[in-house]
């Protein structure tokens, strides 16, 4: 299977997703804006680009180890393969410094995965060995 994911620069500064190697799994998207993001803040950043995902495929945004490490993640990060828009990043600024963020600059990377579109059902839950059993119900050890 060799799907495509097509991209439309919508302004003249946009660049294209690349990977850094060739085995990548993540494209890095890069701003399309210079934005200064305050400490416990976040930010909606430009990327100039619309795209369109193949249907039964998701793209799912993901943090760029470098930001993630001064304290910067990404949130909202699934793009549906409907979706025409542009592609903003959101991203939230955990640390007690201002990060600026500097167009052109790699701010995420997304990663495009196939996908279930089972059929919804209503119906009752079947039993199993776990049960309601819920967070830490499996141990840390």
């Amino acid at each position: 299977m060799n799907e495509k994911l097509i991209i439309e620069k919508i302004t003249p500064t946009a660049k294209l997703p690349t990977r850094a190697y060739a085995g990548d799994a993540g494209l890095d998207l890069y701003a399309d804006e210079t934005i200064t993001i305050a400490p416990k803040a976040y930010a909606l950043i430009r990327t100039g680009l619309k795209m369109e995902i193949p249907v039964g495929f998701v793209g799912l945004v993901w943090d760029k180890g470098g930001l993630a490490k001064q304290g910067l993640h990404s949130l909202a990060g699934v793009v549906d393969a409907g979706y025409r828009g542009e592609l903003f990043i959101e991203l939230l600024n955990l640390s007690a410094n201002d990060i600026a963020i500097t167009a052109g600059q790699k701010m995420a990377q997304l990663l495009v995965q196939p996908v279930s579109l089972i059929e919804v059902v209503e119906g009752k839950v079947s039993e199993s060995e776990r049960g309601d059993k819920s967070l830490g119900s499996s141990g840390l050890n």
